[in-house]
């Protein structure tokens, strides 16, 4: 479980990192889940990102890898 500021962190950053992750390393639920989460408002976001925290946080470190990969 991520601590509070992680939520926070996680909860405050864009997602589209996060959802790129989901979408090409994860399982066909978390693909749909990432999909859903890049195409949610702020109300859905905070929910998927509420009621998944660990997995979230865990695409979360993964989105930053593939930003930082890509940036080179």
């Amino acid at each position: 479980m991520p601590s509070p500021e992680q939520q926070q962190e996680l909860e405050q950053a864009p997602v589209y990192w996060t959802a790129r992750a989901m979408q090409e390393q994860g399982s066909r639920f978390y693909r749909a889940l990432g999909e859903a989460l890049h195409a949610a408002d702020a109300v859905n976001r905070r929910l998927i990102l509420r009621t998944w925290p660990e997995a979230c946080w865990d695409f979360y470190g993964r989105g930053q890898v593939l930003a930082r990969a890509e940036s080179l």
